[in-house]
């Protein structure tokens, strides 16, 4: 397309004053209009709404528009919001440029001056930069319908079930000798009070029944190659007489459900291994489950009387006061579910063996799910004693003394108190351990999944693509990708499987097109751009027969290539480019920038 054809339109976005309040979008727009090719030059309220992308859209139709720069919050936000108006409106959505005037313009800048004539010269460089694009289209590559589920706990079951109902074949893998993962170990799930072991199952049966599964326990993965739609993983299976088979399986796309683990709490910490009768709340729900009703719960041969819950143990930890694990970590988040369960297994204990005392001690509260509140209001119906303890402050659980009520004594200062030191005796402690992620081993080594500070895996979006890895074709399942309860984490299995059945069912998926390209007649086989590449396959140099002549070329495997660009910066005679974000891009951003703005507008 010849530069005389060009015509651009432009539209900066006030964001409900998150940007105008700082920006004056109107002059940014009356001097983008001053812009050779710039026909339309708007502002509006809320691009993102309804009205800002029919706008757009309309534009496009009504004059013609063949290249569209928007002006507004982060790419990551509504990048794919807006490319989905350019196509409504008839254009390819690659002849679009993003700027970003929130986040990095009026959020960052107390002069509202400086935001302004800031905003204005990114948006004149994306103009600059618009001019050069090209009409691209997807990467298609043929893919296995196959889908491998990695994880045979409840996300993992669920997962492969819904897949099975897209009629996807599917291969399920699982570390331990049988399905369920945890839930199977708990007695009654909130809120509903069902049984875990029967819901796992009911699950189990039906993935037994699905003819599209394959189930394989005793199954780890050992090393994984490939890319969306054609994955080749390997795993290897323990036969159970001390060998192991080795297999491979190709798939199309990998749901990772690994789930997570609970808190180990250190040596001594609340009185842990020191004294027998210090459990975790997951060890306590197996000792309940366990116990016949009426009379006193019995642990370790002791009669039961008075129990003392403890929550936020290996949650919400804080540099200097807590102790980090021994790679320096800390787990800084709330793990969301541990005070619910809490909260149930206080009052099926007092329910169950009437008589029992149960007193909880709390930094905060979260009751956050649908029903969970009644559950806290069920607690305090049932005379659970609550006391409240600062995070500098925490309960001390120390050894009574002979006679006492019972065989510790926890001493907190209760804030509900205005700090009155109280000390209860009690025979029993629970410890309400966060979740930490299970190990995903192999899988996420050769894969290169990332993970957040927290160490769960890390979604690419948690709004716009909430399950899926910046790996394609690599989605979440469940609790390893943060804490959640049985039944968000059946929801994120559920998308997981409409994910990978939109990519699968159609035989081939579609990839981003912002990948290296090589131009033959500069390339000069070096290979410079080969030892640069971090993505093992994405590039290579063959030989070729040109003129009779044996020359060497290198050749880029799109599917592979993430469009990093390591290999343009060092190929020697300028053959490598990155579709969509090219050299001559570049420099026509960067002449815009330092460019007089009256020289850009031509007068």
């Amino acid at each position: 397309m010849s530069r005389d054809e060009v015509k651009i339109g432009v539209y900066i976005c006030h964001c409900g004053g998150n940007i105008s309040d700082r920006v004056d979008v109107a002059m940014v727009a009356e001097e983008a209009g001053k812009l050779p090719d710039v026909v339309i030059s708007r502002t509006c309220m809320f691009m993102c709404a309804d009205p800002g992308q029919e706008l757009i859209a309309g534009d496009i139709e009504r004059h013609g528009l063949n290249r569209i720069v928007v002006a507004s919050c982060s790419p990551s936000l509504h990048e794919t919001t807006f490319r989905s108006a350019v196509v409504r409106g008839g254009l390819n959505p690659f002849l679009y440029e993003h700027v970003n005037v929130r986040e990095q313009v009026s959020w960052v800048h107390a002069s509202g001056r400086d935001a302004t004539a800031k905003a204005t010269t990114l948006v004149r460089a994306a103009i600059a930069r618009v001019r050069h694009h090209e009409p691209l289209s997807p990467i298609k590559v043929g893919a296995s319908s196959r889908a491998l589920v990695v994880g045979g706990g409840v996300a993992g079951l669920r997962a492969a079930l819904d897949l099975a109902g897209f009629g996807l074949p599917v291969s399920l893998i699982e570390k331990s000798p049988k399905l369920g993962g945890r839930v199977e170990g708990l007695g009654t799930v909130f809120p509903a009070g069902e049984s875990g072991a029967e819901l796992i199952r009911t699950l189990v049966e039906q993935v037994s029944a699905a003819d599209e599964i394959t189930v394989l326990t005793r199954t780890h993965v050992t090393g994984a190659t490939g890319y969306v739609g054609n994955f080749s993983v390997t795993v290897s299976r323990d036969t159970g007489n001390s060998s192991a088979i080795e297999t491979e399986i190709k798939a199309g796309a990998v749901v990772v459900a690994t789930g997570s683990t609970p808190y180990r709490p250190v040596e001594g910490e609340f009185g842990f291994v020191r004294f027998p009768e210090v459990v975790t709340l997951p060890d306590f729900l197996r000792i309940l489950d366990q116990a016949r009703s009426g009379g006193a719960l019995t642990v370790n041969g002791r009669s039961i009387r008075r129990v003392a819950f403890i929550h936020c143990v290996g949650s919400r930890q804080i540099e200097g006061i807590h102790e980090p694990k021994p790679d320096c970590s800390l787990n800084l988040n709330c793990s969301r579910v541990c005070c619910t369960a809490t909260l149930k297994a206080g009052s099926d204990l007092i329910e169950r063996f009437p008589g029992t005392y149960v007193y909880d001690f709390y930094r905060d509260i979260r009751t956050y799910g649908r029903g969970h509140e009644e559950i806290y209001e069920r607690a305090s119906a049932d005379g659970v004693v609550f006391l409240r303890y600062e995070v500098g402050a925490p309960p001390q659980v120390t050894e009574a003394a002979p006679g006492d009520a019972g065989s510790m004594l926890v001493t907190v200062r209760d804030s509900l108190t205005a700090g009155m030191e109280i000390e209860v005796a009690v025979d029993l402690v629970v410890l309400a351990v966060g979740m930490e992620p299970a190990e995903v081993g192999a899988l996420a080594q050769t894969l290169k999944f990332p993970s957040g500070a927290d160490g769960f895996l890390q979604e690419v979006h948690p709004k716009l693509r909430p399950v899926e890895l910046a790996v394609a074709g690599v989605v979440l399942a469940g609790t390893c990708q943060s804490p959640r309860d049985i039944e968000e984490s059946c929801a994120s299995a559920s998308a997981a499987a409409v994910k990978v059945a939109g990519l699968l069912t159609r035989g081939y998926v579609e990839l981003e097109p912002f990948v290296a390209r090589v131009s033959a007649e500069r390339c000069e086989g070096a290979g410079a751009c080969v030892s640069q590449c971090e993505y093992e396959g994405a590039l290579k140099v063959v030989e070729a027969e040109v003129d009779g002549q044996t020359v060497r070329k290198a050749v880029v495997n799109g599917a592979l290539c993430t469009g990093c660009g390591a290999c343009v910066a060092v190929c020697p005679t300028r053959a490598i480019d990155i579709s969509g974000w090219t050299l001559d891009e570049f420099e026509a951003m960067v002449d815009a920038i330092c460019a007089d703005p009256m020289e850009v507008a031509g007068d």
